[in-house]
């Protein structure tokens, strides 16, 4: 039989066409913050001032002052394309004009508020919509977005604020990002801000400070942008040790790898494996190898085995069954691709 150890060298054929997908696109880049007022327009804006003084071409597709001078001024200087005029019930409003955007093709555009919902008759119904065709047309794009917008946090964001935001960003958007840049203020910095009127006029944020802004609120809001941005810095690292035959593992993040087969005793495996990750505040899986003496497996066994498997998913495990030969060398060759860091 083949030794298929040399596997350990070889790219790993997902990488290489993630990584292909993307050189074929533009590049996105995600300034992501925990909550309103945090500086994510004025970072973005920054960013594309340093990229102008480069001899990038950059335009603006759409950014929100919200009156804040010190953006308004950021703004002057840039070429704006002009929004497109939507007629909706007898109003009159204004939404990013993609068509004009394409047709002036930038090398980079910056696109304020990716969660937005646009004005029905609009070609997509949300801005994250739009960003995605201007990046198919292998344009640049940075973009603002707060963590409550994320599809994934949105019941962990209720929870925690009582406030249920209705309009979110797929997760997979924020995997499709080619860089994340978390623009980050305390608590006390934010609440200061909101004080001194530049995040809302002083009687909304009296009312916000009170409610959404509470010092308990941000900080937890603040931890979930940075778990979150860490996750996806995590997966790049994967995806890039993967695409390069790198062998692993690099403990760049923790993650924990938990082998389960129809023996006795995997409950208390797979439980010590959940607490551990949660310890580490780490990914975890559940893992079993599959080998030819699987097929003499008793009933009992099965039933066992299928058990266990759903218990780990239960507890929040991702659960993979490979193939293989020698169960040792198996769970050491998975690991050391995956980047595990604990078995």
């Amino acid at each position: 039989m083949p030794d298929d150890r040399s596997n350990e060298t070889r790219p790993s054929p997902d990488a290489l066409l993630d990584r292909a997908e993307r050189e074929a696109r533009g590049r996105l880049r995600i300034f992501l913050g925990a909550a309103p007022g945090v500086g994510k327009t004025y970072d973005m804006l920054m960013s594309g001032r340093a990229r102008l003084a480069d001899g990038v071409d950059v335009v603006i597709g759409v950014v929100e002052t919200h009156g804040r001078k010190e953006t308004q001024v950021l703004v002057d200087g840039y070429e704006v394309i002009s929004r497109r005029r939507v007629d909706y019930k007898g109003r009159m409003l204004e939404e990013m004009d993609l068509d004009a955007i394409l047709a002036r093709r930038p090398a980079l555009v910056l696109v304020d508020e990716l969660a937005h919902t646009n004005a029905p008759g609009s070609r997509h119904p949300k801005r994250y919509l739009d960003v995605q065709e201007i990046l198919t047309h292998g344009i640049d794009v940075y973009t603002t977005l707060n963590i409550q917008h994320v599809e994934s946090l949105n019941d962990v964001v209720a929870q925690i604020t009582r406030v249920r935001v209705r309009e979110t960003v797929p997760d997979s958007i924020i995997d499709q990002a080619d860089d994340i840049e978390i623009i980050d203020l305390t608590p006390d910095d934010l609440i200061k801000r909101l004080e001194e009127g530049k995040v809302y006029i002083p009687s909304t944020a009296r009312r916000a400070i009170e409610n959404y802004f509470s010092p308990g609120n941000l900080t937890a809001l603040r931890e979930l942008a940075l778990r979150r941005t860490a996750q996806r810095v995590d997966e790049q690292l994967l995806t890039h040790m993967q695409a390069h035959a790198i062998p692993g593992p690099w403990a760049a993040g923790e993650r924990v790898l938990v082998c389960v087969d129809a023996r006795p005793g995997g409950a208390a495996r797979v439980r010590y494996a959940r607490r551990l990750a949660d310890r580490l505040r780490a990914p975890w899986t559940a893992l079993h190898v599959d080998t030819p003496r699987s097929a003499a497996t008793s009933e009992e066994d099965k039933d066992r085995l299928a058990t266990l498997l759903r218990l780990a998913e239960q507890l929040g495990a991702e659960v993979t069954t490979i193939p293989g030969q020698n169960v040792a060398q198996d769970i050491v060759r998975h690991a050391t691709a995956n980047n595990f860091t604990h078995i």
